[in-house]
């Protein structure tokens, strides 16, 4: 049978203890904690008659039993949570691709971090323990980042490999972007460079990512260039290095249109590199636009094909484009014109012109602009029978 005890500490406080007898000894059955207070030791033997009445099976008298099952809140403190699953479901996709077999853990653990939190690398390293209950040393990153820069060929062979057997990738087809990074400082250095920021931070440096992914966009080749280089010049270094290590013989690229220039375009057929990249409608010469605006059959799904200096150019309509195109054309006007009843110095807008010192709006700019809404264009060097019109 159980029973309420409580003793007097040598602190002062009263200990309760929920206690039975056994050949003629006490044992303790569970320590319920410590009172300082009348009202803490009534709550406390409250506890103990509870657990006595409606928690405790019958006593086990020829065994330990330990009664740790047991929760009671009120003399409970909440310490956090670790987010387990989410470690595990990312560390078993990390072990899929193959990149476990880098064994560099504090890498693997700063890319798993960063999916769930983006933050700098000693913050993430804060996070990991946060999150994950995971501890590494701040000066284990200083002493092993610098090895990582050499686990690039790897790393690229690995996904390449996984793309092949899990995606059928053939390197015929390649999708090719770049983007920017900047970093919370105000210091350069030979790679982190100030230039045109996309994230808009163009007083702080940043380096330049260049990406190839394949077409259900999973990441296969990356370099990284100073910040103030220009994205058009990186294409052509990044497809031939990745061509001739991997001695591509047939492969297209796709990109958007930063990427296209005549250089750049004698650049990839001389070294036989076929392209579909986004074109600048708003750039064409006012020939050619003409010759769109009345060629282009405006009809969801129809397009046409003209061969110019760049390659052939594709242009198809879509009347979801249209409305999208057209309702942002009139906002635009809309702004010019109050931007006209109210000049303002250092408010530059599209649809307005300066003529001596007095603003209007740009009546032909407007007018090109309509001819080409809905409107959407691509070059490329592929023959009709190589690749659908519909790009």
């Amino acid at each position: 049978m159980l029973y309420i005890r409580v003793v007097k500490t040598s602190s002062g406080a009263k200990s309760v203890q929920v206690i039975y007898y056994r050949n003629r000894k006490r044992v303790i059955y569970k320590h319920i904690g410590s009172a300082k207070t009348d009202k803490e030791l009534e709550s406390l033997k409250a506890v103990a008659q509870d657990l006595i009445d409606n928690h405790m099976p019958p006593l086990p008298f020829f065994q330990e039993t330990k009664f740790d099952n047991l929760l009671y809140l009120d003399k409970s403190e909440f310490l956090g949570v670790y987010y387990t699953f989410f470690y595990e479901v990312i560390s078993q996709l990390i072990s899929q691709i193959g990149l476990d077999k880098i064994k560099k853990q504090l890498l693997l653990d700063l890319v798993t971090i960063r999916i769930l939190e983006p933050a700098s690398k000693l913050r993430s390293i804060e996070l990991l323990d946060d999150y994950f209950g995971i501890k590494h040393r701040r000066q284990s990153y200083y002493k092993l980042a610098p090895g990582w820069l050499d686990l690039k060929s790897e790393i690229e062979t690995i996904v390449t490999g996984f793309a092949q057997l899990n995606y059928s990738f053939a390197f015929d087809l390649l999708f090719y972007d770049v983007t920017t990074l900047y970093f919370e400082t105000f210091e350069e250095d030979e790679l982190r460079k100030k230039g045109f920021s996309k994230d808009n931070k163009s007083q702080q440096p940043q380096i330049l990512i260049a990406l190839m992914v394949t077409k259900e966009g999973f990441p296969i080749a990356y370099e990284v260039f100073p910040g103030n280089t220009f994205e058009g010049h990186t294409i052509i270094p990044v497809i031939k290095e990745f061509i001739n290590k991997h001695q591509v013989k047939l492969f297209t690229v796709v990109a958007d249109a930063a990427m296209i220039s005549s250089e750049n375009v004698k650049e990839l057929l001389d070294n036989g590199i076929n392209y579909i990249v986004g074109a600048r409608l708003g750039n064409l010469s006012g020939k050619l636009i003409e010759q769109i605006n009345e060629s282009i059959i405006r009809e969801d799904g129809k397009s046409i094909r003209i061969k110019t200096s760049n390659g052939y150019l594709v242009c198809s309509y879509s009347s979801v484009r249209y409305r999208k195109d057209k309702y942002e054309m009139q906002q635009q006007i809309e702004r010019a014109k109050a931007t006209i009843e109210n000049p303002s110095k250092n408010k530059k807008l599209k649809f307005t012109k300066s003529k001596g010192e007095k603003i209007e709006l740009n009546e032909s700019l407007i007018e090109k602009t309509k001819k080409l809404l809905g409107i959407k264009g691509y070059y490329t060097n592929l023959e009709e029978k190589e690749a659908s019109r519909e790009l």
